[in-house]
């Protein structure tokens, strides 16, 4: 049949500008923090089930800018089929910066505790790294004021608490599992840059080993690293190796530690990697969990 006839077709996409996208049932506000004054920007998803009678589990995550949609459609997904994968649906706060960027430099002032400029890694441009040392102030703010406003706004289950960290995150929360364990139930940490502060995690880690064998403890534990990530100068991939096996040894005590090196990712290939198996291993329904 000929068309020549036929009307043309309006444009299939508009001249005038489309809306901008958004996470649904997500909300972000630009805040500071009250104990340093430091601005963060916080993303928050409520999941659209009903809480369960003890509140929704909740996963922090940090740097938020450039992992909160990406685990809030991840949980999304994967708890609206939880008959079969067993993850439950969850609240997911996300850590951030007041910019569209995707990683900002304030994240090594929080992250990092503070060490002799002599005994950090090169800078891989021969730049000044930025300043550091905060990683306290930022684990306060994160117990002290975001977590009670969190839970004065929506029912959370405390039990299951869970914080996720990248690179220099990973550190972070690992170090937030040696010196406060009992702020989340589940700590996972991705090429976590343990060569930035190799003396503190290796003495902190020893104080948190021993007490973990005279306490019982419910304390999950994930470290994740790209395949890519072996053989770096960092040592990423062995150093996150050789933490698990020594927290393998509190396993007794109930501290339950996986490892996984996920082929074919690098270090920022990771990422997304990281929040499906995050996701999983934090939200899996504790009937269904080993």
């Amino acid at each position: 049949m000929s068309n020549s006839h036929m009307a043309p077709l309006e444009p299939l996409l508009p001249d005038q500008a489309g809306r901008e996208v958004t996470v649904p049932r997500s909300e972000q506000w630009d805040i500071c923090s009250q104990g340093s004054g430091r601005p963060y920007r916080i993303f928050v998803a409520v999941p659209v089930e009903a809480a369960p009678p003890a509140g929704h589990p909740v996963i922090y995550v940090l740097d938020a800018n450039s992992t909160f949609g990406t685990l809030v459609e991840t949980v999304r997904a994967q708890s609206r089929a939880r008959v079969k994968t067993g993850v439950d649906p969850a609240v997911v706060v996300g850590i951030g910066y007041p910019t569209d960027a995707p990683f900002d430099p304030a994240r090594f002032y929080d992250f990092t505790l503070p060490v002799p400029a002599e005994e950090l890694p090169p800078h891989p441009r021969g730049d000044t790294w930025p300043e550091m040392g905060g990683a306290e102030a930022f684990s306060r703010f994160i117990e002290e004021e975001l977590k009670p406003a969190i839970e004065r706004k929506l029912p959370i289950d405390r039990s299951r608490q869970a914080i996720i960290g990248h690179s220099l995150g990973g550190l972070c929360v690992l170090q937030m599992l040696f010196t406060r364990p009992e702020a989340f139930r589940t700590y996972i940490a991705g090429s976590p840059s343990i060569h930035w502060n190799r003396p503190f995690i290796r003495e902190a880690g020893a104080r948190f080993l021993a007490r973990m064998q005279q306490e019982h403890a419910d304390i999950h534990v994930m470290i994740a690293v790209g395949e890519r990530e072996q053989g770096h100068s960092s040592r990423m991939t062995e150093n996150a190796r050789e933490l698990a096996e020594r927290l393998a040894a509190v396993s007794p005590s109930g501290v339950r530690t996986a490892f996984y090196e996920f082929a074919g990712e690098g270090h920022i290939s990771l990422l997304p990697v990281l929040m499906s198996h995050a996701a999983r291993y934090a939200l899996t329904s504790p009937s269904k969990s080993d």
